[in-house]
């Protein structure tokens, strides 16, 4: 008997768990839209595209999502939608679907209906993943691998779906509309911010539920931040490996369902909490921003388990290689590759943006490997048929995108390609200002480019330099304080003979590997954080701060969190002296930001000199206080220059002066002091000091005149702003 036999002897044996009459009294024949489950009042209507099933069975289970009641055949197929209309469900059901159709991996197809399926558009799931190896379409061990067929039922394994009550009242909850020159993202893990947070009650801690709590808004309102930016919390997968280790997948990038959060953060399993928490932000005048995960799912590789689209339409939701479509493209580098190319596949995803921004009222997301998103077979192109819907769309158009512009496939690396309306990451900005503080060799230049919101890299078909989102550190690698504290990664207690995480970390210990009681270098690294923040939040473009730096969050070296469930992956709220400080300083900076504007021009600041006005947006100095020359730009020893940004330079595309004050950032990664002359200025006014990385309690009342030298301290950073000068 063949294998398609064998599937088609289960079905005919197998049957539906309920009388056939009273299945044929109770379902209607409903309508292909929308997908999923929907509530209308009355009953549900169940809807779920598959181009390639032969039939599909929706599964009702108890309310505990563990005992499966009945199976009831969708009676129609219009359009590739399979769908019915059950008139006595309601919110609370649970269910599943079992879909029929060819197993044939070899020409990409892996139906197997003993595996119950969750359904893509599902909104909330119950229950959690239990690893067995009937989650697998195939028999493990079998000789013929993946092209055999498993015949266990998977259902006692899997989550389960439940329809919900999409009904809310949001009360006087706005929407939050924060400017892009105005935006600071604040990178943040719903569980891992107030595991160990004092004021967050134990019950809710680690959920969305925690978020609400008012000591955790004031901390995030009061540093001045205005978009909280949450890893995913679309509901995930744990590895089967990290489990067999004691370990998660803490951060979440291996999604199930891009429509329900993740069960974990749901305190009391109500989807309204996350509306909760996002009104609370709201409130405090503060955007919620999702990190999401749209370019693969935790099915994995062929071997992977079944759990949801590989059963439902695995030849139309995955792109498989054209050669041999038993095997999948794994430009994500986890297995597979979901084909946004597909119409079906490029509806889900969009629907769910539009879910997440309407029903949830998010406010922006970021995208993980955002290559993968607009790539077709022949490589990455910006008017992928994704990008262009999100561009276009009423909805998606109107709310902030940004981008992770790589993946691991051929040509994936694609920063500044990304079409208008897109902002994106910018790990050039990461790399180039490490380096520099760290002392490298030529960097003036990179360092000069960085400032200017990577002009060279953004300046172009009318981008703004907020599409440039700076970030010295990100849930990926070390925090600010291992940055400067270990030279090397310490990813020891991942289990994976610190081979894991990446190599190029561009750190720098200040002379000892880890902690120390040397208080040089204590003070060392410290105004080594100081330069670091200095150099984010004063440079043109979109700032990113990861949740923990401001005060000087360590992983005790680990680059590489992402199992890291634990104390080495939550923040610790237990400040030290030298935390508290940084904290206030931080505060400082972006309160600077926040108050003068030609720190976050919309325009890009070129350097060009403006006849008609008589001055330049931005003019780069060497210590003598001269315009920077050709040489002294390509001297692989430079490592000191200033930054003079004139408020009078125009403000916008109209021809006249602009009004703001003028900025003087002068930074020194030499080891040694550098005596740094001050630019000439109009009489009656001197400069005034604002910032000096190595006096952090500075008040800003000392002035200095034209032609004063002032003692740059070895890796150093300073702002000076031009003011009267004081009556005789």
């Amino acid at each position: 008997m063949s294998t398609q036999d064998k599937s088609t002897a289960t079905q005919n044996e197998s049957g539906n768990a309920g009388s056939p009459e009273v299945t044929a009294s109770r379902i209607r024949e409903g309508l292909p839209f929308p997908l999923g489950a929907s509530w209308d009042g009355l009953g549900v209507n169940f809807a779920i595209f598959s181009a390639n099933a032969t039939k599909v069975e929706l599964c009702l289970f108890d309310s505990a999502g563990e005992v499966e009641l009945e199976r009831i055949e969708l009676p129609e197929y219009t359009d590739e939608i399979f769908h019915g209309y059950l008139p006595d469900a309601h919110p609370g059901q649970v269910y599943g679907y079992r879909v029929y159709g060819p197993y044939d991996p070899k020409n990409g197809h892996r139906f197997n209906h003993n595996k119950l399926l969750i359904d893509p558009y599902a909104k909330q799931l119950v229950g959690e993943l239990k690893w067995s190896e009937a989650l697998f379409g195939y028999t493990i061990g079998h000789p013929d691998d993946d092209l055999s067929f498993d015949e266990r039922d998977s259902a006692p394994f899997v989550p389960k779906c439940k329809v919900i009550d999409p009904a809310y009242t949001w009360g006087r909850e706005q929407r939050v509309d924060v400017p892009w020159d105005k935006t600071i993202f604040y990178e943040t893990h719903t569980r891992g911010f107030t595991m160990r947070h004092p004021s967050v009650p134990d019950e809710v801690k680690g959920t969305f539920a925690g978020l609400m709590v008012d000591d955790v808004i004031k901390h995030i309102k009061g540093l001045g931040v205005t978009s909280i930016e949450l890893l995913p919390i679309h509901a995930f997968v744990n590895d089967q490996h990290l489990l067999e280790k004691g370990m998660t997948n803490y951060w979440g990038y291996n999604t199930l369902a891009f429509f329900a959060p993740d069960p974990r953060y749901l305190a009391h399993g109500k989807i309204s909490e996350f509306k909760e928490m996002v009104a609370h932000m709201h409130h405090a005048n503060l955007e919620v921003i999702l990190d999401v995960v749209y370019n693969h799912t935790a099915e994995g590789n062929e071997r992977g388990p079944t759990l949801s689209m590989r059963g439902i339409d695995n030849a139309s939701y995955y792109r498989l290689m054209p050669d041999d479509k038993r095997y999948y493209i794994n430009d994500s580098g986890t297995g597979n590759t979901l084909d946004l190319s597909h119409p079906c596949v490029l509806q889900m995803v969009t629907d769910s943006l539009r879910y997440w921004a309407t029903e949830m009222h998010v406010d922006g997301f970021r995208f993980d490997l955002a290559t993968i998103l607009g790539r077709y077979h022949d490589g990455f192109s910006e008017r992928h048929s994704f990008l262009v819907a999100c561009r276009q769309d009423p909805v998606l158009r109107s709310v902030k995108l940004i981008a992770e512009p790589w993946d691991c496939g051929p040509g994936g690396y694609q920063v500044g390609n990304f079409a208008p309306g897109w902002a994106e990451w910018n790990d050039k900005f990461r790399d180039n200002i490490r380096a520099f503080w760290k002392g490298d060799e030529g960097q003036l230049a990179d360092f000069a480019n960085r400032m200017t919101a990577s002009g060279n890299l953004f300046n172009q078909r009318g981008r703004r330099p907020y599409a440039s989102v700076n970030f010295i550190t990100a849930h990926d690698g070390f925090t600010l304080h291992d940055l400067v504290s270990y030279n090397e990664k310490h990813n020891e207690d991942n289990d994976e003979n610190n081979q894991d995480g990446s190599n190029d970390n561009r750190s720098w210990n200040c002379g000892v590997e880890g902690p120390t009681d040397d208080p040089e270098i204590n003070a060392l690294r410290l105004r080594q954080m100081r330069n670091f923040f200095s150099t984010l939040i004063l440079a043109q473009g979109t700032p990113m701060v990861v949740a923990g730096d401001e005060f000087a969050r360590t992983q005790h070296g680990n680059n590489n969190a992402y199992c890291q469930d634990s104390e080495i992956g939550w923040v610790n709220w237990d400040l030290d002296e030298d935390g508290k400080a940084l904290l206030a300083f931080v505060k400082r900076l972006i309160k600077l930001r926040q108050s003068y504007p030609i720190l976050r021009r919309s325009r890009f600041l070129v350097g060009d000199y403006n006849e008609e006005l008589g001055v330049k947006d931005v003019t780069w100095l060497s210590p003598s206080g001269e315009e920077m020359t050709i040489e002294q730009w390509e001297d692989p020893n430079g490592r000191c220059l200033g930054m003079l940004m004139d408020g009078r330079a125009q403000e916008t595309g109209i021809r006249r002066r602009g009004s703001e004050a003028t900025l003087l950032l002068v930074v020194n990664s030499h080891h040694d002091g550098v005596n740094f002359t001050l630019p000439e200025v109009p009489e009656g006014l001197n400069w005034t000091s604002l910032i000096d990385t190595n006096q952090p309690e500075i008040d800003g009342k000392d002035q200095f005149e034209f032609g004063s030298e002032y003692t740059v301290t070895p890796r150093s950073l300073l702002l000076f702003e031009l003011q009267k000068a004081p009556q005789a």
